[in-house]
């Protein structure tokens, strides 16, 4: 039987590192200063692999360098490899310890002021020496980190239909509601039409949001304009002082405004603008035991927020 090129033993755990360090870097020069070694070892490097592959991976340009199709097919596969052994390595550490360990979570909004704090004290309790690092981003880059083995897993806004690659759990449906500040002038009122809501000064979610997304379908509906007084952020400290010391209104999930007593909802809906919030993961890879208790520990705490919903995604 003939042997796959990729498995004769000439492509070695390097090559991996490397693709992905050029794909990531985009030029010979950041490859080289990401892997502690010269230029002229990652050009031989890159050489070698082309050879074994038989296909040219990377095309130079002004600008650095650029993958072609063959790039781009084997740098997917090299991390996915890479995230694999970086799972293994780790699954064989919390094995041999099982009282330590480590989980990164990605997180934006939704989730990440009440849910995700609460859920880390409570696996702290049991499992002091565990270490948890919490990365925030927009979805797009925790989807790459978490593509990339990066992070274990996200914690927020679930997508409609959830992206490739991945699988989604449901923690509780939240409502989307406008927060404001506690002495904000329409914090009394019982009514508020939505055009003088529209001239208040906005703090909206960034383009790339879901989120973001569903309130320009709301104002389009009710055939308004996107507020023209905004900022646009996704940074959550932000948003909450700029609430607290302003007079500026956002459309965030419910649990946020909740949770602050310097915040109140204002008398209007959103009508179908609202969320799903969960848990997304790599599809196929197996989760480290510290990351099956840190899920474990997102459920129980959801549980105690919002009644069990159907987590059958």
């Amino acid at each position: 039987m003939e042997i796959p090129r990729m498995l004769d033993g000439r492509l070695k755990f390097r090559h991996l590192l490397l693709v992905e360090a050029l794909s990531g870097q985009g030029s010979v020069v950041g490859a080289a200063a990401a892997l502690h070694v010269t230029q002229p070892v990652v050009t031989r490097s890159l050489q070698d692999l082309e050879r074994i592959l038989g296909v040219t991976l990377y095309e130079r340009g002004p600008r650095g360098i650029q993958p072609t199709e063959f790039g781009d097919a084997f740098t997917q596969y090299a991390r996915l490899a890479l995230a694999q052994m970086n799972q293994a390595s780790r699954h064989l550490q919390e094995i041999a310890d099982a009282t330590r360990g480590h989980v990164v979570i990605g997180t934006h909004l939704a989730g990440s002021n009440l849910l995700l704090p609460r859920a880390i004290a409570r696996l702290k309790q049991d499992r002091p020496a565990l270490r948890i690092v919490v990365r925030e981003a927009t979805p797009e880059t925790l989807l790459e980190d978490l593509v990339a083995g990066k992070i274990d897993f996200i914690i927020g806004r679930l997508a409609t239909v959830p992206p490739g690659g991945t699988v989604q759990q449901t923690l509780h449906e939240e409502t989307v509601r406008v927060v404001a500040r506690s002495g904000h002038p329409l914090a009394a009122r019982t009514h508020i039409p939505l055009d003088e809501l529209i001239a208040c000064p906005w703090i909206l979610p960034g383009v790339e949001t879901a989120l973001r997304t569903e309130l320009e379908e709301f104002f389009h509906r009710n055939d308004c304009p996107l507020p023209p007084d905004r900022v646009e952020t996704t940074a959550f400290l932000t948003i909450r002082q700029l609430l607290v010391e302003t007079d500026m209104v956002a459309a965030l999930p419910e649990l946020i405004g909740a949770s602050d007593p310097r915040l109140t909802a204002l008398p209007i809906s959103l009508d179908l603008v609202g969320a799903r919030v969960g848990i997304t993961r790599a599809a196929g890879r197996r989760l480290s035991p510290a990351s099956e208790a840190m899920m474990q520990s997102l459920v129980a705490i959801a549980d105690s927020v919002h009644p069990p919903t159907d987590r059958s995604d």
